[in-house]
């Protein structure tokens, strides 16, 4: 048992959980978890699992759910017990709350109420796939989870990869190909991307390689488990012709030709006026067909 009872005041106190070894968990952490008058949780389950594993005892407290599904209401009802002098501990499923998961709304409220708000701080995905993918982390872009949609994610990868810094995306393993697909697409086939899976967990795995060569060992063996993907930037890459064609007619797709060219000059680190050149003619093209 490595917890000890605190004297906590009355707040709301974001606490990271682990994101697959239990033993990630920070003393302070279990402090709060074992001292809070009041627990909430993305997921009760996981909660309670946690609490038994490092022997945090209830000791008749019960632990409220709060989820992405969860309404003002249900808001309401965590912040009453802060209103009621309580200390209230809340947890996402794993890793830090609010970072692509359930929670900021719950803050925003609370700081709008003027109530304390405090973070444990420790776990979070998307900083231990940066640590240790290779990538550049000087500057570093978290973008979540991109949308589902083809079209959509594809729009937003042409406004994210332009940015100077290596982009740090979640994705589910269904979907893994098709955004490596859609990153060789807007970027490149020799853009550099790295993919961490089930980070701390049993069969943690990272590969790393230019995007095309992922892209195919991902079809030959399809992923499984929680995914972080980062790209590099795209600056110290060789530029393929066709690629940056394949580039500009995608990203022409969803905005002007000015813009298009404006975005992929960005992502490859070329002179704008050349890649707009590029993109009248190939506008002209289309018209003619």
């Amino acid at each position: 048992m490595n917890h000890k009872l605190v004297k906590l005041e009355a707040g709301l106190y974001l606490v990271a959980t682990p994101l697959g070894s239990a033993r990630d968990i920070t003393l302070r952490a279990l402090d709060i978890l074992a001292s809070a008058d009041v627990l909430a949780a993305e997921d009760t389950r996981t909660a309670r699992k946690l609490l038994d594993i490092h022997g945090v005892p209830l000791e008749g407290r019960r632990i409220i759910a709060y989820h992405d599904h969860s309404n003002a209401s249900d808001r309401q009802r965590v912040l009453n017990n802060i209103n009621e002098g309580k200390s209230v501990a809340y947890i996402s499923e794993a890793g830090t709350p609010l970072i692509a998961d359930p929670g900021y709304q719950l803050v925003r409220d609370a700081r709008q109420a003027n109530m304390p708000v405090l973070s444990a701080p420790g776990p979070t995905a998307c900083i231990a796939a940066l640590t240790i993918a290779g990538l550049p982390t000087d500057q570093f872009h978290f973008a979540g989870f991109l949308p589902p949609q083809q079209t959509a994610r594809q729009k937003s990868l042409v406004e994210l990869m332009p940015l100077r810094a290596t982009l740090v995306l979640y994705e589910s393993a269904k979907r893994l190909n098709a955004l490596l697909t859609d990153i060789e697409i807007v970027g490149g086939s020799e853009r550099h991307v790295a993919v961490c899976r089930e980070l701390t967990k049993r069969f943690e795995d990272v590969q790393i390689g230019p995007v095309n060569t992922l892209r195919a060992f991902y079809e030959a063996k399809p992923a499984k488990g929680e995914i972080v993907v980062l790209i590099g930037t795209g600056e110290d890459n060789k530029v393929d012709e066709i690629d940056l064609e394949a580039a500009l007619v995608q990203a022409m797709l969803s905005f002007r030709v000015k813009d298009a060219a404006d975005t992929v000059a960005g992502a490859y680190g070329l002179p704008r006026r050349e890649i707009y050149q590029m993109a009248l003619r190939l506008q002209g093209v289309k018209q003619l067909e």
